[in-house]
């Protein structure tokens, strides 16, 4: 089979995993806050899939979906100045697909998944076109998101090491006008969360991948061997670290350029592994194998996530409750002919979503699922009881 249908094989069946995991999930408090609140470039996109697929969570979740198939498309395409052998970059495309981070990123609206995008993007038009694009798409990076100031200090660090004057002045100039525009976040009182970023950062990578990711950064750092992926993933890497031994970053801002750093990663890793004879080669079969098993059972435990929800002692803790409940709930609210609820203000918005509004005719409060009644609305899945409330019909004469 060539490279080509293994390719689309691979992208095909992530896209149907995503669309089918799409409809599993409920819409999140953060995610109407991002729909409903400021304006954003990531808000216009939301919204224009809801105006063509109608309000439903497939049209919710679409642009992160596709942002993501784009994203491991360009990767395949910027592996090709990093890998000789072909089937490895499949590999790669395969390890970038599973990746915890990067499976969260193309179904949970929020930035990183177009900041991902955007930076693959970005460098797969500096690699391949004349530097005017990269200067007009750099422009268009300022004008949507703050979160870009990160790229442009990094570049104009970049240029500064290849002595690009004009480059540097551009970078300089729009990394100036983001902090302009969109102010500097620092929030809270001073407090470390180093340890914490770097126990996020394990989680999004997985611990071997991101131990890996580590060492290839800083062999390159000792041999002198820098481009621009490198520049990019390691400037934002030791910036992030830097911030947060003073407040809790977001990771979902820094995260994408780490990713990017995976082309080199599988570099440094496919040159110690054929420099050295078959003999000895049996301890990175092993650690590659490992790291692909951990992968696998991490996308295994997301897709089958509700089945968790048997084994976790209380609901709220399982680690995507924050996503269920809402449609479900709002589905049940229907059936009983009931289309507005007076709830807390989180369950609320989410509510509103499925067409579930606000009023003041039927109260819903959340009871203890110890102290259920049959009258009661309970969600429950794969037959156990996560959400229980009471819905109480208000008498306004």
């Amino acid at each position: 089979m060539s490279i080509r249908y293994i390719l689309f094989l691979i992208l095909g069946l992530d896209a149907l995993t995503l669309i089918f995991q799409s409809g599993e999930l409920s819409i999140s408090y953060s995610e109407t806050l991002l729909i409903n609140g400021d304006f954003s470039f990531l808000q216009v996109l939301i919204k224009s899939s809801i105006f063509i697929f109608g309000q439903n969570d497939f049209a919710l979740r679409f642009p992160m979906i596709a942002m993501h198939l784009l994203s491991a498309i360009l990767l395949f395409e910027i592996s090709k100045n990093y890998l000789k052998i072909e089937r490895n970059r499949l590999w790669l495309l395969l390890v970038f697909i599973l990746l915890p981070g990067v499976m969260s990123s193309a179904i949970i609206v929020n930035s990183a998944g177009l900041i991902l995008f955007a930076l693959l993007l970005f460098v797969y038009v500096y690699e391949n076109y004349p530097i005017k694009f990269s200067y007009i798409l750099l422009v268009f990076y300022m004008l949507i998101d703050g979160s870009f100031a990160t790229l442009f200090m990094t570049l104009a660090l970049f240029s500064l090491y290849k002595k690009e004057r004009n480059y540097f002045l551009f970078n300089m100039m729009l990394f100036l006008v983001s902090l302009l525009i969109y102010g500097i976040d620092t929030h809270g009182s001073p407090k470390g969360y180093f340890i914490d970023s770097i126990g996020i950062y394990a989680a999004i990578f997985s611990p071997i991948i991101f131990i890996y990711l580590f060492y290839a950064l800083y062999r390159r750092f000792l041999t002198k061997d820098f481009d621009i992926l490198w520049f990019i993933s390691t400037v934002a890497f030791i910036f992030s670290l830097l911030l947060s031994f003073r407040q809790r970053i977001n990771i979902e801002y820094f995260a994408p350029y780490v990713i990017l750093a995976l082309p080199l990663v599988a570099q440094t890793f496919e040159h110690s592994y054929m420099v050295r004879l078959n003999i000895f080669r049996k301890k990175y079969r092993w650690a590659f194998i490992i790291s692909l098993s951990f992968l696998l059972v991490n996308s295994l435990v997301v897709f089958f996530n509700k089945y968790l929800y048997q084994v976790v002692e209380a609901p709220k803790k399982h680690f995507s409750y924050k996503m269920h409940i809402a449609k479900e709930l709002s589905q049940e609210l229907k059936n009983r002919g009931i289309y507005c609820v007076d709830t807390d203000m989180k369950m609320q918005k989410r509510l509103e979503f499925y067409g579930v509004t606000k009023c003041n005719n039927f109260l819903l409060k959340e009871n203890s699922l110890n102290f259920a009644k049959p009258s009661d609305v309970t969600i429950s899945y794969i037959n156990r009881a996560v959400y229980n409330a009471n819905v109480t019909k208000i008498n306004i004469n």
